[in-house]
């Protein structure tokens, strides 16, 4: 098999080659580096990559693991590239910022520690904006990664890295982490598969707060839907040091089946949530038309509202992330010195972060809440609720963020990202799957999401839709795909 076949291979079958040792480790490998070294000059995704000798060094100890019988997990040899928001032990955590420290960490962030207990190979970082603020993959450490399909554009973010490392065939498998859409907005903008797991399925570091902490969430990303649900068995799992992690074990990823009859499900289509909310050209009707192969499966989708006002969503999400990023940051950069480096959306949500009172933060709670509500009442009706994954397509490079919407002026960094932020509020398990392409051949995705906990229904919906949409066969233009039909 040659590198490009090797490489085009989903993350499931190359953990059935591997484990049969009919495809080592080292020759995995020695593929995937080839690809990075190729590729990631002009992309820009991969960042901290270790010495090469030595990966291949460790996946030669894999493959004698296997000579002896011993196999490690679903993910034995697999090259495995960590958001440089979490840490890897032996790398360092740069967060995208200069005001991090450059030390290598000590320990893994613990979804990472699982993956490596899983047979996982780190070999570097992935790419994201400073401290993951802003859905558009860029930083003075490191600079900006590139849209897989179009290098002048932006990849989106937070796991812009990630998302572009994995449509390029650098890694099998990757982590992400969303609280405002960065596991999906960047699979939106690249093609690929970002699954946003319930509140509390895939546990966070221990960090000093333990309890406020709810609107972000790390999990899996990939090129198929059967691959991030194995990823998420191996991610997922109650931890004692973190109490607001769920019980119940997944599937183990070897026997985890995503099987299912979707005739007769009752999907909502959501639209752009509320009449006001801008969406660019073409957005709409892209998605309206990838409705069809939820139709074709026999699914039942009909149009549905979120009875909750927008500004009630807005101001939720407004006050609850100053109080977590401005909680963080403001401690780490009292000196302002350290906060002259930031970039300023960081410095704006700490100062923002500075106005709040607990009249505020309460009030933001309540429309917290009002947001879990509209869901569940939607919820009644439907099985299902689908809605744009971003409200505009890959945007160039060059831009900090998007100042307007469908001629809409965005009054903030992230109003451009509004559409993802109900599903982060309420902590409903929500699934990037592809859309389809517009016009310029730009990828667009849709947010497939159910009711809390229902993660795995969820994926097995986004499994049989992803089989039947075929948008996943499109790949880059660099890797020698066709355009997009």
């Amino acid at each position: 098999m040659n590198a490009a076949d090797l490489l085009a291979l989903d993350a499931t079958r190359l953990s059935q080659l591997i484990a049969r040792r009919e495809l080592s480790c080292r020759e995995l490998m020695g593929a995937t580096l080839a690809r990075i070294e190729a590729l990631n000059p002009r992309f820009n995704a991969i960042v901290s990559l270790r010495e090469p000798q030595q990966l291949l060094d460790e996946a030669g100890e894999r493959d004698a693991q296997l000579a002896r019988g011993e196999r490690q997990g679903w993910m034995h040899g697999f090259p495995l590239a960590v958001k440089d928001l979490s840490h890897a032990a032996g790398l360092p955590t740069s967060m995208g910022s200069p005001i991090a420290p450059r030390t290598p960490a000590r320990s893994d962030s613990l979804h990472v520690a699982r993956m490596r207990s899983a047979g996982a190979i780190v070999i570097g970082k992935t790419n994201t904006p400073e401290f993951g603020l802003g859905s558009h993959t860029y930083n003075t450490v490191f600079g900006t990664t590139l849209n897989a399909y179009d290098p002048r554009l932006s990849a989106g973010g937070s796991s812009g890295g990630a998302a572009v490392a994995l449509a390029l065939g650098m890694l099998p498998v990757a982590d992400g982490s969303d609280m405002g859409g960065s596991l999906r907005n960047p699979a939106a903008f690249n093609n690929v598969i970002g699954f946003r797991p319930s509140r509390g399925r895939v546990p966070g570091a221990p960090e000093d707060d333990l309890f406020l902490q709810q609107l972000g969430t790390e999990g899996p990303m990939a090129r198929t839907v059967e691959d991030a649900a194995r990823l998420l068995a191996v991610q997922a799992g109650f931890d004692p040091r973190l109490p607001l992690s769920l019980e119940g074990a997944l599937p183990s990823p070897d026997a985890l089946r995503l099987d299912g009859e979707p005739k007769g499900l009752r999907i909502g289509w959501l639209g752009s949530l509320w009449p006001e909310l801008p969406l660019a050209p073409g957005v709409r009707e892209l998605c309206e038309s990838a409705l069809q192969t939820f139709r074709d499966l026999g699914c039942e989708v009909e149009p549905c509202q979120l009875a909750v006002p927008r500004e009630q969503n807005w101001t939720a999400w407004l006050r609850l992330r100053q109080l977590l990023v401005g909680g963080k940051l403001g401690a780490a950069t009292a000196d302002p010195a350290l906060r002259g480096q930031l970039k300023p959306e960081a410095r704006w949500e700490i100062e923002q972060s500075q106005l709040l009172d607990a009249a505020a933060l309460y009030q933001a709670s309540v429309y917290r809440s009002n947001v879990y509500r509209a869901f569940l009442r939607a919820f009644e009706r439907f099985d299902f609720v689908v809605a744009p994954t971003a409200q505009v397509f890959p945007f160039d490079a060059t831009l900090t963020w998007p100042r307007s919407v469908g001629g809409v002026e965005s009054d903030t960094y992230h109003r451009w990202m509004e559409i993802v932020t109900p599903f982060t509020l309420a902590g409903l398990p929500t699934l990037n799957v592809r859309a389809g392409f517009n016009g310029e051949g730009l990828p667009m995705g849709l947010q497939l999401a159910g009711p809390a906990h229902a993660d795995m229904a969820v994926l097995r919906l986004g499994h049989a839709y992803d089989l039947a949409c075929g948008w996943g066969a499109v790949q880059p233009p660099v890797l020698g795909s066709p355009s997009p039909a």
